[in-house]
């Protein structure tokens, strides 16, 4: 089945970085577009960031552009999230996503915390 994992939030200073990692597997993971979304306490969920299957294809919210990457690795079936200058709004859950014909699929989330 389907199983999206998510690692390596945690606490973080204001302009500190933080890269995320989500593993990936049941799924032909070349042929799928990857995003990132997140959701602070009483907020959505907001799209962070995706990446097209081949990984030539980016796109982010206006909130993180120019701080945040999202790369993939067809290799090790996973992507990535690399966070700079984080912000205290960037505080949040942080889940990848996938889409496969109709259906969302999510992992657990992992925590992040922006604070000094």
């Amino acid at each position: 089945q389907v199983q999206l994992v998510e690692s390596g939030g945690g606490l973080a200073q204001p302009g500190g970085s933080l890269r995320l990692s989500c593993a990936a597997s049941g799924f032909r993971f070349n042929l799928y577009t990857m995003k990132w979304y997140r959701q602070a306490p009483g907020e959505g969920r907001e799209l962070v960031a995706s990446i097209t299957p081949a990984g030539e294809g980016t796109n982010y919210a206006d909130s993180v552009k120019g701080r945040f990457t999202i790369s993939r690795d067809s290799a090790e079936f996973a992507v990535y999230l690399q966070m700079n200058n984080l912000k205290p709004e960037d505080t949040a859950v942080y889940f990848c996503n996938t889409r496969i014909w109709e259906t969302e699929y999510w992992g657990q989330g992992t925590q992040v915390t922006v604070s000094s």
